[in-house]
């Protein structure tokens, strides 16, 4: 059974596992530009997480025209990854990936 789906850009492709997912995103779609500082990062849960991070909500809904809807979304994407999500093999799995790059 696959839990977790890519959303970005309608991908579609699902995974079995949070971390798997999480390298999808990471290695197979394409980085994007924060709107708020112009950090290039990889986009789905990597950009969230830069968003909300390093970023207040007022300046994300300023810089995304987000609504609160959209923002509560996002936050929730990030918990449930955040609850389930094994960070430091999805670190890992990034380096052998990339060969550490």
């Amino acid at each position: 059974m696959t839990d977790w789906e890519c959303g970005i850009d309608g991908c579609g492709e699902a995974f079995d596992d949070v971390e798997e997912a999480i390298v999808h995103q990471t290695t197979d779609h394409k980085r994007r530009e924060c709107k708020v500082c112009g950090s290039v990062v990889p986009d789905g849960y990597f950009a969230i997480r830069h968003a909300f991070d390093e970023h207040s909500r007022a300046e994300y809904v300023r810089a995304y025209g987000a609504s609160a809807a959209e923002v509560r979304q996002r936050e929730r994407v990030r918990d449930a990854i955040e609850d389930d999500a094994d960070l430091q093999q999805v670190v890992n799995r990034l380096d052998e990936v990339t060969g550490g790059l």
